[in-house]
Formats: C-alpha cells, sequence, structure tokens
C-alpha cells in the first residue's frame, strides 16, 4: 500500500514591509494612519511632484537588534501582503502497487494585498520528478499531457504512474480555464480538470490585478497520483515537496 505525503514551504515577495491593520471591520482594513494637522496627497508642477504630512513628530526610521520602525504617514507607506498556511497534505485512498489505483488531495492557499496592480500566485517542486520514494531511487513521473495546454481529462496509461495537479479559484491563469472540454480556452473553471506537471521552475497558478483585502482570494491546489494497472510501483510512503510563492505587484 501506498501512502503520500506532502511538506510545503511559503514564500512571501512584497516590494515593502508588511504590517497589521491599525484598524479593521467586515469591509474595510486600515494599515496606517497618521494624526496631523495638514498636507497634500499630490503637489506637483512642471519640474517636481511632492506629498508632504505637516505637523508629525518622532518621524524617520530606528531600529535596533529586535526591531525596526517607520515612523510616520509617509515612512510607513508600505504594501501589504498576506499567505495562509495550509496543513500538510495526504493523498487518499492509498494505492496498491501491485494493482494500481488513484489518490487525491487538495490544499487550499488564501492571498490577501492592498496592492494597486494585485499579485501573483506560482508553485514549484524541489525534485523532479515531483514525487519519490525518500532515500530511494522510485518515483512517480511528473504528469505529461497530450499537448502544451493542461489536459481537460487526467490520463494515465496502464503501464505508467504518474503525478500532477490543477489549480481552482477565482483568480487561475487562462491557461487552467476551459470551455467544458478543452483547456486555456473559454472561461470557465470547471471541478478537477485542467491538469499539469510540476517542475522545479515556478509556475504561475493564479493572479489578481488589484487588491483583495479585507477577505483575500483563495486558490486550491487539486493534487493527483495514479499508478496504472499494469505498471508495479514500489512500496513505501513517497513524498512531494512544493514551494508556493506570492508576490505583490
Amino acid at each position: 500500500m501506498y501512502y503520500r505525503f506532502f511538506t510545503f514551504l511559503l514564500s512571501l515577495f512584497v516590494p515593502a514591509i508588511a504590517f497589521a491593520a491599525v484598524m479593521s471591520s467586515a469591509n474595510y482594513k486600515i494599515q496606517t494612519d497618521s494624526v496631523n494637522v495638514g498636507g497634500t496627497e499630490n503637489s506637483a508642477s512642471a519640474s517636481y511632484q511632492v506629498s508632504d504630512t505637516l505637523g508629525e513628530v518622532g518621524t524617520g526610521q530606528s531600529s535596533s537588534a529586535s526591531y525596526s520602525i517607520y515612523a510616520g504617514y509617509r515612512q510607513m507607506n508600505t504594501t501589504y501582503l498576506a499567505i495562509s498556511s495550509p496543513s500538510n497534505v495526504t493523498l487518499s485512498p492509498a494505492i496498491n502497487g501491485i494493482i494500481g489505483g488513484t489518490g487525491d488531495g487538495s490544499a487550499a492557499w488564501t492571498v490577501t494585498t492592498d496592492s494597486p496592480g494585485g499579485y501573483t500566485l506560482s508553485i514549484k517542486a524541489s525534485n523532479t520528478p515531483a514525487l519519490r520514494l525518500p532515500g530511494g531511487t522510485d518515483t512517480f513521473a511528473d504528469y505529461t499531457p497530450a499537448g502544451a495546454n493542461p489536459d481537460f481529462t487526467w490520463s494515465v496509461a496502464a503501464a505508467a504512474s504518474e503525478f500532477g495537479f490543477t489549480p481552482e479559484g477565482a483568480d487561475i491563469l487562462q491557461k487552467y480555464k476551459d470551455n467544458g472540454a478543452t483547456c486555456n480556452a473559454g472561461s470557465s473553471d470547471t471541478t478537477d480538470a485542467c491538469w499539469y506537471n510540476l517542475s522545479t521552475a515556478n509556475e504561475t497558478i493564479a493572479s489578481g490585478s488589484a487588491g483583495n483585502g479585507p477577505s483575500g482570494t483563495v486558490t486550491t491546489v487539486k493534487f493527483r497520483a495514479t499508478a496504472g494497472a499494469s505498471h508495479v510501483q514500489t512500496s513505501g510512503s513517497y513524498v512531494a515537496t512544493t514551494t508556493v510563492t506570492a508576490i505583490a505587484l
């Protein structure tokens, strides 16, 4: 019998420091605030552009071995980015290596940002092939789509064993959308469709074009492994380690 265990490494890339909200409700979040007596957001001429604040005290940057402070309204003008951390995934049911079978599992990431440019979410594997028996050479091959686009329907030959994934969510890339029969066509997000292979290079799976606070956007990644009926797979607990990266734009 085979049991698949997955570990996930999460990465965040932001163009500035991220902070917790100072005020929030079900409808909004205010990342930073300022008490002052005046100032303008946009003053400009043919030769300059100025954003200023009047009346603040204690502004500027200071730090020690245990903290870093950017005090003041302009200093605190930052981009917020957060990503959730799902638990490890175990594919189910277990696969019998003699007669074959299929195991499924999923993990969901919520990305929240106030960046006006939105965000991207990508995934990559630590190894090629991604799913392997620790300490040994036995692996599941990375899924092989029939063409350049993801396969609408999961398909593994009887003499093969393969491992792949599909993302689902409101912000998935066009590559993973479908028209009910073909991927990278139409605008649908059919459940359990558009399967692709992991690699050691980042694969962008979701992208937002604007801020999405306060609730963020969920992208669910479904994983699947299949051992064909005429393929004998060595028994053991196979592992795939992936890195999921969110970048604010």
